[in-house]
């Protein structure tokens, strides 16, 4: 479609009729966009909610997130069937660095496409011939301030309601229900619109056919960079912001032209960030409570009216009003009891840090950055195949408050998803219902942490740091070291300091275990070694009892991957060793641990065929030191090979494993010798 396209008003209703355009305000607009996507239901610690697709598409899109969506979905949508949300503004308050700026403007930037179809474009009226009437001067040309939908002039084209009616339904044929549906969203011309709409009834003598021929369709610029549709007003300091910012001031201009010096036009509406999405836009007001209290009382008009308000004269508006701010400026404007309008008006959300450690490794992919990184010597920069794991897993736990009922690991494993030993996602639902009972918002789970900023400056130390660019490889273990910094030079709250640097250091360990697992895959030659001994273990406790067992412990099953039939030495002693590992001495507690295998394996094999038990630390753990034991006689002389390479065994072994490491694990020489060297110390050791 050509932007610069015109219609005649009949046109344009007609097209409403014939259902190829659409009339509705931002509310059902934005709902509608949301509602239309794939929806599918999942669990989240531990609690069945909703997850919308639209907000899972593009190349960079939030991650997580899932109860602040669900609340801003069930907002817009109550807005949308005409709910006492369509009164409100919808506030995201949270930490810095937890994403609500990025939500918001995602679902602008999605809102725009939206917009961008054909059957969704928004489309405003012009008046034309302006110069004929003598009082506008030179002006010829009068767009919409607030870019009013041609509907909204349908609906008020009469000196009455019922004249308007009865001319729409004779003219196109509306019926009464079209009628009322359309009049629910009725509301008055704003005030320039409807003043000049009766200079031209005065002009023309009340001639309703000849006034139409002043009034052009066009579309409503979608240009992001003009404010138009979606627009941001970020809070100003105190001396450069003013109430003209968002609602307009008179036009020194206009007032050259226009001799009629009550005409509302002489105001420039559009100099506001208002205006320009009053067109069933969405108005992003960032930090909205470090305004100051002038620009505040502004919103608390705009947010309960929907109206431009400027010396009497008013402009009624369709705008989604979202806005952000961080907890410190939201409880010391909570402080301020006058205050307690604006936020009456106010659906506050409280926004957490992510604390799924799997979803937080695609966040440490946006913080680590898609493009190649480069040393400063512009050599290609390799990245520790470990890195993301260790970033994610540093940062998650301090997002995760301490609790008696769970250890840190437990909580970070629950909140995931995965298994936890003998702890359910009910004692973590249990442990979060406790502390969402806490008045100060900080303390509730996930509200406190590092942001992803944070991990972001961290990233940004470990690619400057002397190491990485001398060995050009961002190597895992250094990413520890960044972090330290950061909560040193960062974090002010002495006791916050504290648990993150104890964080970090079980962060550490669960590091090292990865590294156990990942030496005997690099030992063994081959990438999924500890994978393939943990099914097996998981196997043989499956097939240990079962009936067509022979004598010679051969049994066969059908794999749930492929399908095919398999058979399966069934090795008692390694079964037994394992659980020795995982300190189950008794024959209790080795039917109990093996009972909760089969029960795992039964709830997640039918709904994900690929599961392959690595979450379950533990049992990786056992089979990693039992492996290690049998094969190698220990991980301790497997650390002396590696460790003193003075006779020529020795350094066979530690060169096969270099080479494995860079073929077929992707490593690079650098984060090969260093993960050694760190698998020879005897540091972090959980």
């Amino acid at each position: 479609m050509n932007a610069n396209s015109k219609w005649t008003l009949h046109q344009h209703l007609e097209a409403v009729k014939n259902g190829s355009r659409r009339f509705e305000n931002a509310f059902q607009g934005v709902a509608r966009m949301i509602l239309e996507g794939e929806i599918e239901k999942i669990t989240v610690n531990g609690r069945m909610t909703y997850d919308f697709k639209i907000f899972r598409t593009g190349r960079k899109h939030p991650i997580g997130m899932y109860d602040e969506i669900n609340s801003f979905v069930s907002f817009v949508k109550d807005a949308a069937e005409g709910g006492s949300s369509k009164e409100m503004a919808f506030v995201l308050v949270g930490e810095p660095g937890n994403g609500k700026t990025f939500f918001v403007e995602f679902v602008c930037a999605k809102y725009r496409q939206f917009l961008n179809r054909e059957e969704n474009r928004k489309f405003t009226f012009q008046f034309t011939g302006m110069d004929r009437l003598g009082s506008y001067g030179k002006i010829a040309t009068i767009e919409s301030q607030t870019y009013e939908d041609p509907m909204i002039l349908a609906m008020n084209l009469g000196e009455t309601t019922d004249e308007t009616r009865n001319y729409l339904a004779a003219q196109f044929g509306f019926s009464d229900d079209e009628l009322e549906t359309f009049y629910d969203d009725y509301r008055p011309l704003g005030a320039c619109s409807g003043y000049m709409w009766n200079d031209i009834r005065k002009f023309t003598g009340g001639d309703l056919a000849e006034m139409l021929s002043f009034v052009e369709v066009v579309p409503v610029p979608l240009t992001e960079s003009l404010g138009t549709v979606t627009g941001k007003y970020a809070a100003k300091d105190k001396i450069t912001s003013s109430a003209v910012d968002l609602l307009g001031e008179e036009s020194i201009q206009r007032l050259l032209h226009i001799t009629d010096t009550n005409n509302p036009y002489r105001f420039d509406l559009r100099r506001g960030a208002l205006a320009r999405v009053a067109g069933g836009g969405i108005h992003f007001s960032d930090e909205i409570y470090k305004n100051k209290k002038d620009l505040v009382q502004v919103y608390l008009g705009v947010i309960q009216n929907r109206v431009i308000e400027i010396d009497g004269y008013k402009w009624p508006i369709d705008t989604l009003i979202i806005a952000t701010s961080n907890n410190s400026e939201f409880n010391r404007f909570l402080a301020e009891k006058e205050e307690a309008p604006i936020i009456d008006r106010c659906r506050i959300c409280y926004v957490s840090h992510n604390t799924n450690y799997r979803m937080q490794e695609s966040l440490t992919n946006y913080a680590i950055g898609s493009e190649t990184k480069t040393t400063l010597t512009k050599e290609e920069l390799h990245q520790d195949p470990n890195l993301n794991y260790a970033a994610s897993v540093a940062i998650t736990l301090t997002r995760l408050p301490r609790s008696e009922k769970l250890t840190p690991i437990e909580t970070m494993k629950l909140a995931a998803g995965e298994i936890a030993g003998e702890k359910s996602l009910k004692t973590l639902a249990e442990v979060i219902d406790v502390l969402n009972q806490e008045p100060d918002i900080t303390k509730r789970f996930g509200q406190r942490g590092l942001g992803q900023r944070n991990l972001g400056r961290a990233i940004q130390l470990l690619v400057e740091s002397s190491e990485t660019n001398e060995g050009r490889c961002m190597v895992a273990h250094d990413v520890f070291t960044s972090l330290e910094r950061i909560v040193l030079d960062y974090v002010a709250d002495a006791n916050d300091r504290a648990k993150y640097l104890e964080d970090l250091k079980t962060a550490k360990g669960l590091y090292r275990e990865r590294i156990m697992t990942e030496m005997f895959n690099a030992y063994m030659d081959e990438p999924y070694a500890i994978k393939k001994d943990v099914m097996n273990y998981v196997n043989m406790v499956i097939g240990i009892d079962a009936e067509n067992l022979g004598p010679d412990k051969m049994w066969k099953y059908k794999d749930p991957q492929t399908g095919e039939l398999k058979a399966l030495k069934i090795d008692e002693r390694y079964v037994r060793n394992v659980e020795d590992r995982l300190g189950l001495k008794t024959d209790e507690q080795r039917e109990s641990f093996r009972t909760s295998v089969r029960k795992i394996y039964g709830q997640k094999i039918s709904v994900d065929p690929n599961y392959d038990f690595m979450d379950n630390l533990e049992l990786v753990k056992a089979v990693t030191d039992v492996r290690l034991k049998s094969d190698i006689a220990g991980a301790g002389s497997l650390i002396g090979a590696l460790a003193n390479r003075t006779n020529e065994e020795n350094q066979k072994l530690y060169d096969r494993m270099i080479t494995t490491m860079l073929k077929k694990l992707g490593y690079c020489r650098t984060c090969a010798q260093k993960t050694i060297e760190y698998f020879c110390t005897q540091e972090d050791e959980t």
